[in-house]
């Protein structure tokens, strides 16, 4: 019923946002945010500098995009149940009547390079494996990261060819502590066994109206299930954004985990398997938002989680619809660059 309801409200807040668009008596408050970010970019000097992404994320994926000092941004993000599979169907309304996983985030601009985030996600609530080893699942998490860019795309410049942003996080699980004999995973005997940490590199450009991004990616568990599980595990992350009109673009982003064969086999013989995290959905601009409507295997929203445990697969059925949508805020105004 939550799930719903939250779908209604995000169609019905879509729907007057457009509304917005088409209709000569504009809300003055968002012309006067839009024209502040605006501003800001001028007052940094940026000119013939690109967006190579509207946004801060794709549907998996960071972008290299950060927001100018003293903007926030809000955002959420909600993935539904498996569509198909043993878990979807008309029974479960295609996914409709369940939420996957459910992430609330500000990100704010502490500079205009120099970005903080702040992040609660709740967590995919499955579990997988046999009677003797089960994983999962760990929720409750919460995320504090920095998102710094050292190299920003320009136009007509061959000295920035591409823009380059790193970030790095760590996540603390809140839940309680579940003995091994139940849940291997949420064995926790310290605080330290409630964290993980990750680091992102990407690396982007814009060609025309076409961008490409590849995202290095390494991500650290404190606590693992077994000698077999990684405690250092790197992936490689893509992620692409088409334009279809004005405000309409496809994007899509795929993450490769480069996992050992024996973990893989292990896992295996407890009836638990791996796959990589694909999705592809569409970017809706509307003034002030934008929203993202797509469908991913991953059930995971935080990147310490569906890069190290996706274990759901677009074969069997097991992908799911999600959206993510944000808003810009300013928060405070840099007086010196005003003037």
């Amino acid at each position: 019923m939550k799930a719903k309801l939250m779908l209604v409200c995000c169609f019905l807040t879509l729907k007057l946002v457009a509304q917005n668009d088409t209709t000569k008596a504009v809300d003055t408050s968002v012309v006067d945010i839009t024209n502040e970010i605006a501003n800001r970019n001028k007052w940094a000097g940026d000119e013939s500098e690109l967006k190579v992404f509207y946004g801060q994320r794709l549907i998996n994926a960071n972008t290299v995009e950060v927001l100018r000092k003293g903007v926030m941004e809000f955002k959420v993000i909600h993935n539904f149940g498996d569509i198909a599979g043993d878990n979807g169907g008309i029974d479960h309304f295609y996914g409709l009547d369940n939420a996957a996983d459910i992430k609330i985030a500000f990100q704010v601009g502490l500079g205009n390079k120099l970005n903080i985030v702040a992040a609660r996600t709740r967590g995919d609530q499955s579990s997988v494996g046999d009677n003797e080893l089960r994983v999962g699942p760990v929720q409750q998490l919460w995320e504090l990261g920095l998102k710094y860019q050292f190299l920003k795309q320009q136009k007509n410049d061959p000295k920035h060819p591409f823009s380059l942003t790193v970030y790095a996080n760590a996540v603390v699980s809140s839940m309680d502590t579940v003995g091994k004999e139940v849940y291997k995973e949420r064995d926790f005997q310290d605080f330290s066994d409630r964290m993980t940490e990750l680091v992102q590199v990407m690396i982007a450009r814009r060609f025309g109206n076409f961008s490409v991004e590849l995202i290095p990616s390494y991500v650290h568990t404190n606590y693992v299930v077994s000698e077999e599980d990684q405690e250092d595990l790197f992936a490689l992350g893509a992620g692409v954004r088409i334009p279809i009109t004005k405000k309409l673009f496809l994007i899509a982003d795929y993450f490769h985990t480069f996992r050992s064969q024996e973990g893989i086999d292990y896992f295996k013989t407890h009836n638990i398997h791996y796959y990589d995290a694909f999705g592809i959905g569409v970017e809706i601009l509307t003034q002030g938002h934008v929203f993202h409507m797509n469908f991913t295997n991953s059930t995971n929203i935080l990147e310490n989680r569906f890069i190290p445990r996706t274990y759901t697969s677009w074969s069997n059925g097991q992908y799911r619809w999600g959206f993510t949508i944000s808003r810009n805020f300013i928060v405070f105004r840099d007086k010196k660059k005003a003037k």
